[in-house]
């Protein structure tokens, strides 16, 4: 794989403020974490302060738990508790227990390519399901019965912007059964999001 410069380089012996205050502002917002032991590999994959993230919100699990970056599950559960709840109330009239993730820390390039991928960093999460009150399950996928469209249509927009690059069914292939939202770092602070 080829190397980024957030490869190899050295952890802190101290969590940096930004880290801290991160946590700080987890913490009102009513999620769950736990530290977890840095994470690194000879390929350039490194997380230095990964969280396990249990909850999003006091009332948002995320499932199963996610190891990220604080910055990548601050924005997470900013986005579910701002814009996932409500689309969901008002598309589908029911209140969001459960945003369920297919896949975030792991170390691994961006399909077909060499260069690595954001979850190399903890920095990106894959959503594929929905969880509402009522017990309905909004799964991400190519063509969702129109109810759940209207509701998937909305999260997608609104997350361009919150986050860096977006992609879901239709952008490619491997992105057909899943959101995948990032914090990529890109030129003038603009966005991916197909």
């Amino acid at each position: 794989m080829l190397p980024d410069k957030r490869s190899y380089v050295a952890r802190p012996a101290t969590m940096p403020i930004e880290e801290t205050a991160c946590r700080t502002r987890l913490k009102v917002l009513g999620a769950e974490f736990e530290e977890q032991a840095p994470q690194s590999d000879a390929d350039g994959c490194a997380l230095p302060f990964p969280l396990k993230l249990k909850r999003l919100s006091r009332s948002i699990d995320i499932e199963p738990d996610a190891i990220i970056n604080c910055a990548t599950a601050e924005t997470s559960a900013r986005f579910a508790t701002e814009v996932i709840a409500p689309a969901a109330r008002t598309e589908l009239g029911e209140e969001l227990t459960v945003v369920g993730q297919a896949s975030a820390y792991v170390c691994r390039p961006r399909n077909g390519t060499r260069k690595l991928s954001e979850h190399a960093f903890g920095n990106a999460l894959d959503i594929a399901r929905f969880t509402l009150t009522g017990g309905t399950s909004v799964e991400v996928e190519p063509a969702p019965p129109e109810k759940n469209a209207k509701f998937l249509d909305a999260i997608r927009k609104a997350a361009c912007g919150p986050f860096k690059t977006v992609l879901g069914p239709g952008s490619d292939a491997d992105h057909a059964r899943h959101l995948h939202i990032d914090l990529a770092p890109r030129k003038n602070g603009g966005t991916f999001c197909q």
